[in-house]
C-alpha cells in the first residue's frame, strides 16, 4: 500500500530563519513561501531529488502546530508523508484495520495540490503519519 517516502515535515517557529538556514548554511534548494490556510500553515519545501522536507510554521491563530511548538518553542520533527496510489482505498483499509484518520476522514487537498489525509499517532509508534495520493 506504501509507496515511497515523500516528505519529512519539521515545525519551525520562524519560517524564514529556518529556510535560510537550509538554504545558506546547507546549500539546499528551497521553495518559495507557500500559505495553506485551510491547513492553518505557511510551507516551503527543501528539494532533496528523491524526497523532501517540509519546513512548516503556524498560520492563523488555530494553527493546529500551534500546540507541538509551544511544547518544542525551537521546533522540531511533526510528520512523515508517504505517498499512496489511491487515498481512499488506503483509508478504507487502515480504518478497517483499527488505525484513525484525523479529521472527518474526508481527504483534502495538500501543499502539492494532491489528497492528503492524517493517521493519528497513537496508532503509530508516536508518529503522525501524512499520506498523500501520487
Amino acid at each position: 500500500m506504501l509507496g515511497r517516502l515523500n516528505h519529512v515535515a519539521i515545525a519551525v517557529p520562524d519560517l524564514a530563519a529556518a529556510a535560510a538556514a537550509y538554504r545558506d548554511v546547507l546549500g539546499a534548494r528551497v521553495s518559495r513561501p507557500q500559505a495553506l490556510p485551510e491547513h492553518g500553515v505557511t510551507v516551503v519545501f527543501i528539494d532533496l531529488g528523491n524526497s523532501k522536507i517540509e519546513l512548516l510554521e503556524p498560520l492563523g491563530e488555530n494553527s493546529p502546530i500551534a500546540a507541538f511548538l509551544e511544547r518544542n518553542p525551537a521546533g522540531g520533527m511533526h510528520h512523515i508523508c508517504y505517498e499512496v496510489a489511491d487515498i481512499r482505498t488506503a483509508r478504507d483499509r487502515l480504518t478497517a484495520a483499527g488505525a484513525r484518520v484525523l479529521g472527518d476522514g474526508d481527504p483534502k487537498i495538500g501543499a502539492h495540490g494532491k489528497p492528503v489525509l492524517f493517521l493519528h499517532p497513537k496508532d503509530f509508534s508516536g508518529t503522525l503519519i501524512e499520506l498523500e495520493e501520487v
